[in-house]
């Protein structure tokens, strides 16, 4: 295995343990202001478990390697709503959406072919790409 394959199961296994560790118990278990927190972000706590439910689900879809794409696209859908969900309300944070942009890096790093496909290279011939039809 390639050092760059490695690095992104590493990426993939610690963004899944996050995102379906500390995040999701967040989400299952009870802590003190919890209820307010989630109130102010317009959630009720039977919601929230809900939600941990789905992100446990999609964080395992990203760890499997024939479901790794559709984890990656269903992980950026989840976090674009929690980027949406703390701008509502006033807050300045942007940790969803640089986690992920580690998501597509991670999974770019354990198939190349997903970095070709954001460069739009096909590896068909033509002139954009340097290769001529024969």
């Amino acid at each position: 295995m390639s050092k760059s394959k490695l690095t992104g199961w590493i990426l993939s296994f610690l963004l899944a343990a996050f995102l379906g560790g500390a995040s999701a118990m967040g989400k299952f278990t009870e802590w003190e202001g919890k209820a307010q927190m989630f109130e102010k972000m317009g959630f009720k706590n039977d919601l929230m478990f809900n939600i941990g439910i789905l992100e446990v689900i999609i964080a395992i879809l990203f760890i499997i390697p024939r479901t790794g794409f559709l984890g990656a696209i269903l992980l950026t859908g989840y976090l674009g709503g929690a980027q949406v969900t703390h701008l509502r309300v006033g807050d300045m944070n942007f940790f969803p959406v640089i986690l992920g942009v580690v998501i597509w890096i991670a999974l770019g790093l354990r198939n190349p072919t997903i970095f070709k496909l954001a460069l739009g290279e096909t590896g068909e011939p033509s002139p954009a790409n340097g290769l001529n039809a024969k």
